[in-house]
């Protein structure tokens, strides 16, 4: 039998049986309401039509053999994600967030129970397991005094910030009703929060306390020809809500690339915030134009702080090679330029949308990225002038308490603080089609986002957090985040053995590490 026959009969034998699904359908549905056959037919008619296109597209293979079912196919993949997550999905599964770690952050959000149950779900001899070893002489720690001053000698306005911020994520990634949640929740709770790339918009200007991103593009402070402006610069540096610069290097969701505005999500206001034309694609090159070596950023970060008149400057980046790194470190011995903080972004880190390369295969984890900077400053004879800020899967006491122990001063949430505005881990951030509003320039999705109840949830998400934090170090024995060592942490290594911090990522346990050997007959 030729070809053609055998597509013949695949194609009749496919609309054949539409016709009859679709008519006993119609058939079902009026009779039980009752109603005349007519209206009803005019939904099969319309399928059949649908299925006679597909059976002569030569698009998708699947779609020509098998209209029909075809159809079905490609419908439940789009529903798959949802499908796994409400159905099928574990506890500990999900990703890049599992159930329980989203479940804490909507209840802390939310100012709800936030106890479990009956065990822990976890398997503690799992390989990769990590935990910390508490006190037996526990202590009252306080949370409003979590926090820590930034700017060394070089800086004439100090800013004492949060140990827990939100991280950077710009206006037109996401969208205005979630900028301005989350800037007004960090007014509420006295916190910071980081403007990402994209400039200062009048969403960024509701109470709270601005950390100012300058990526490549230098979006909000560029001139016509996409060159950094001193003068833009200046302006904005200056807000009274910009309490910081942070000059943004390279992200842990795409370390080394850059980015495309496509022309038509160039409106006339993004345009304006960015210092743009509007309606023109704009790049955002992988590199910055402003200087090309260690010495010149140096040089860069120092203007930055005279044309903000002090203001604590520092930049952020996802370590790659550590000798590229180590250079900017002896430029910053050299220059005696040092900048007030250094903002480490982890692999893991990343709402921003990649290429799977970069997500998936690209940039140091956070842990280790922190240990060698923070050894890195420290060899040199810097780290004094230098503050340690860390970002990436950052969400719960544990992460956070981990985080500092390994050598950072504070830290930022991006995912966790989109979680508390009702994030719901859809993975749409870069279809522009977020279900809650929030990664989502559609009008008809972010105006369902509520202002004025999201923004409490961004405060009670961070008050709540830093609760759990005094609770959880203090049952380790310590009053402040800043006193928490390494040796307290401990990961399992193999199915018989457990490694301290200390042992794996230092050359040698600390001090509150001795180990003693006790007879007990």
């Amino acid at each position: 039998m030729s070809s053609k026959k055998v597509f013949g009969k695949l194609v009749a034998r496919q609309i054949i049986w539409c016709i009859a699904v679709v008519f006993l359908i119609s058939v079902s549905v009026s009779v039980f309401f009752h109603k005349d056959y007519f209206p009803f037919l005019i939904a099969p008619l319309v399928i059949i039509s649908i299925v006679a296109l597909d059976s002569l597209q030569t698009k998708h293979t699947i779609l020509k053999n098998y209209p029909f079912v075809g159809r079905l196919r490609y419908f439940f993949e789009s529903v798959r994600p949802e499908f796994r997550q409400y159905f099928f999905e574990g506890e500990l599964d999900g990703k890049p967030f599992n159930r329980r770690q989203r479940s804490i952050v909507y209840q802390r959000a939310k100012n709800e129970k936030q106890t479990i149950s009956f065990g822990m779900q976890d398997d503690p001899n799992r390989i990769g397991y990590e935990w910390a070893t508490h006190s037996v002489y526990p202590k009252k720690a306080n949370k409003d005094h979590f926090r820590t001053t930034i700017g060394n000698k070089q800086c004439s306005q100090l800013y004492n910030i949060s140990i827990f911020n939100i991280s950077a994520m710009s206006y037109g990634a996401l969208s205005k009703t979630a900028v301005m949640s989350l800037n007004k929740g960090a007014a509420l709770g006295n916190f910071a929060h980081n403007t990402g790339e994209g400039g200062i918009s009048e969403y960024h200007l509701q109470g709270g306390d601005l950390i100012w991103q300058i990526g490549t593009g230098y979006f909000g402070c560029r001139n016509e020809e996409g060159a950094f402006s001193e003068e833009l610069f200046a302006e904005r540096a200056n807000y009274q809500q910009v309490k910081m610069i942070e000059l943004k290097l390279s992200q842990g969701a795409k370390p080394g690339h850059g980015g495309l505005l496509p022309a038509e999500k160039n409106t006339a206001e993004i345009a304006k915030i960015r210092s743009i034309k509007p309606h023109t694609a704009v790049h955002s090159p992988a590199a910055h134009t402003a200087f090309t070596d260690a010495e010149g950023l140096m040089l860069f970060l120092a203007k930055l702080r005279k044309l903000s008149n002090g203001k604590p400057v520092g930049f952020k980046i996802c370590i790659g090679r550590k000798d590229e790194f180590i250079e900017i470190v002896e430029a910053m011995f050299t220059t005696g330029i040092y900048p007030d903080f250094i903002t480490i972004d982890g692999a893991e880190g990343g709402t921003g949308a990649a290429p799977l390369e970069f997500i998936d295969y690209m940039g140091m984890a956070l842990s280790d990225a922190i240990v060698f900077v923070n050894r890195t400053l420290t060899q040199f004879g810097i780290r004094e002038h230098v503050k340690i800020m860390a970002s990436g899967k950052i969400i719960s006491a544990f992460d956070i308490s981990k985080t500092m122990a390994l050598g950072a001063d504070a830290c930022y949430s991006a995912r966790g603080m989109m979680f508390a505005l009702g994030c719901i881990q859809a993975l749409q951030c870069d279809s522009g089609k977020c279900p809650v509003g929030i990664a989502t320039q559609n009008k008809s999705l972010y105006k369902g986002l509520d202002v004025t109840d999201k923004s409490v949830r961004i405060t009670n998400f961070h008050k709540n957090t830093l609760k759990a934090l005094a609770e959880f170090i203090g049952a380790c024995g310590f009053t402040n985040p800043k006193e928490v060592k390494p040796d307290i942490f401990f990961r399992r290594t193999a199915h018989n053995s457990n490694q301290s911090f200390s042992e794996i990522y230092f050359s040698s346990p600390t001090q509150n590490s001795k180990k003693e050997t006790i007879n007990l007959n």
